[in-house]
């Protein structure tokens, strides 16, 4: 289930962005999310 989540929270990152910096910054903002829910 966890694993599902984090993939499912990886995509609607991935998927927001347009830029390769944009991607950076749309991964480490999605980590910290993830990081938060722990």
């Amino acid at each position: 289930m966890k694993q599902a989540l984090l993939i499912t929270a990886l995509a609607v990152t991935l998927g927001g962005c347009a830029t390769i910096d944009g991607v950076g910054q749309d991964i480490s903002n999605g980590a910290r999310t993830v990081e938060s829910w722990f």
